[in-house]
């Protein structure tokens, strides 16, 4: 299956070994547009220039369209379980307008818009990504 890993960038690390253990599943996988600079530090936090400048929001759009399904990286960020941010909302209603199947590594955040992940009926894998088919 392809596979476009979403989450925030202070997840970048992890992002980059959920990628390598997709890939040791025979999977294809993407990831974010400078994740490398953001796991090692050379980038502290993704800015709104650094997004308008590489069109992030726009590059990953088209991304999604060629892949099979997206996996969210939802993980603990301000003080909020399982944190699905702005971004990956966005990304998330990409992959579902254009039929893409939506994993999340793990249960759906409280969160205001809450009703909205639901209703894109995601795949929760409970952090097992042997569930990814």
């Amino acid at each position: 299956m392809k596979i476009a890993i979403v989450g925030s960038m202070n997840f970048a690390k992890e992002m980059l070994n959920i990628k390598k253990k997709l890939e040791e599943q025979k999977h294809i996988v993407i990831v974010p547009k400078n994740i490398e600079m953001h796991a090692n530090n050379s980038i502290k936090i993704e800015n709104i220039k650094e997004k308008i400048e590489e069109n992030l929001i726009r590059h990953y759009f088209e991304e999604i369209k060629n892949w099979d399904s997206i996996l969210v990286l939802n993980k603990d960020k301000n003080n909020i379980k399982n944190y699905i941010g702005g971004n990956c909302l966005i990304e998330m209603a990409f992959a579902h307008v254009l039929n893409k199947k939506i994993f999340l590594l793990n249960s759906i955040p409280e969160m205001t818009y809450k009703d909205e992940i639901e209703a894109m009926q995601p795949i929760i894998l409970n952090n097992n990504l042997e569930k990814v088919k």
